[in-house]
């Protein structure tokens, strides 16, 4: 079995859910190319770079990202970074031959996600964003049960992806509450994925009307955790600059109507992704903090029958479900990414470019772009690419 390379940028929440998959891909799914933890790269050489690495299993590390890119020995660049440098990593890896992933959004604007795209597309690179909730086995299941036209012409798609962890006034103004760093709020946070699970499952969204809040204007600014003081021993406050809350209207190409939210001031909740469809012949419902399970209505029973019924998506027959465990073993969070490896590697095997690939990407970057332009004009925009 080749091994393959991999160097990856970024070693805080999401570097450790992509070392983790790199680690137990070929454990579980088998497959010709096998991924090498080769270097673990951020932006400062510490004691702290090297712990994580040694703990997360990467050969070496580096804080040079440049360096890193340009090396020869290096098959696949896993961009894993706030997205502000997304674009010039994404770019100098595409200009050297590199097979990318890039963590979701893909950009911080349109223009940007479409200079990745023409990058990769001109080098012949694999290329793939992390929007990983798509391998969720629900969730790939419910999209084969779509498929096979089993809630028929779908009429409502409502998603929602609701959290609650910056509610506290004297939260610090972290980098993803900086639109320079973030490019935005909750927007390209958590409602990219929404609005992504909308495209996969529902077809392309065509129109939007959205809104877009800022609940708590100024934050303490934070060094490290331990404050910033100004004055007479009073935090210095810093402004945000992106959404707390962001919420829209879509329409899609099928003719179905949609109801979008992403917050980060839900009280209680801590990470609830859900969708609901609903058709002519059948409805389907999945909630992230379940998400081992899919509700589903089959309106086409005899009238006395018809409920909604819970699958628990954990037989063998079920997407990605036979790799792991026996039926009712469930599975987490961390295997979504794990799932998301194997399909990359598969596609660089193969030479078949996996979905979601940059093209996804910038149709995501552009509903989020509408989003946007809507708030600003408070009317109906297209979803422009």
């Amino acid at each position: 079995m080749p091994d393959v390379n991999v160097a990856l940028i970024g070693h805080r929440f999401m570097g450790k859910a992509h070392s983790n998959a790199y680690r137990q891909v070929r454990r579980f799914f088998p497959g010709n190319l096998t991924p090498r933890m080769k270097v673990l790269c951020s932006r400062s050489c510490n004691v702290e770079l090297e712990e994580t690495a040694r703990i997360l299993g990467w050969e070496e590390t580096d804080c040079d990202w440049e360096r890193v890119v340009a090396r020869k020995d290096i098959d696949i660049v896993d961009v894993s970074t706030p997205g502000y440098l997304h674009h010039p990593m994404v770019i100098a890896a595409a200009h050297a031959g590199k097979h990318i992933i890039c963590e979701k959004p893909l950009a911080n604007s349109l223009d940007e996600a479409k200079d990745m795209l023409k990058a990769v597309e001109k080098a012949g690179v694999m290329h793939m964003v992390m929007f990983n909730y798509r391998r969720i086995p629900a969730i790939a299941f419910a999209k084969r049960l779509i498929e096979e036209g089993k809630i028929g012409e779908a009429y409502h798609y409502h998603g929602a992806y609701l959290q609650d962890w910056i509610m506290d006034p004297d939260f610090p103004l972290v980098w993803r509450l900086e639109k320079r760093f973030a490019g935005s709020g909750a927007l390209g946070d958590i409602a990219a994925h929404a609005a992504d699970l909308g495209e996969y499952l529902n077809g392309e969204i065509q129109t939007v009307s959205g809104q877009l809040t800022t609940f708590i204007k100024e934050r303490p600014l934070s060094t490290q955790g331990s404050g910033a003081w100004g004055a007479k021993g009073q935090k210095a406050r810093g402004k945000v600059t992106v959404d707390d809350d962001a919420n829209f209207l879509s329409r899609f190409k099928n003719g179905s109507v949609g109801v979008f939210e992403a917050t980060r001031f839900a009280g209680g909740r801590r990470n609830y992704n859900t969708f609901q469809i609903y058709g002519s012949k059948g409805s389907i419902a999945f909630n992230l903090e379940r998400m081992n399970e899919l509700e589903f209505y089959d309106r086409t029973e005899p009238s006395e029958l018809q409920a909604y019924r819970t699958i628990i998506v954990t037989q063998a027959e079920h997407p990605y479900f036979g790799a792991w465990w026996p039926p009712g073993h469930i599975i987490g969070y961390e295997h979504t990414f794990t799932h998301a490896i194997h399909d990359f590697l598969n596609a660089i095997d193969t030479d078949k470019l996996p979905e979601p690939n940059f093209r996804q990407g910038v149709r995501n970057q552009a509903v989020l772009d509408a989003v946007e332009r809507s708030a600003k004009a408070e009317k109906w925009e297209k979803v422009k690419i």
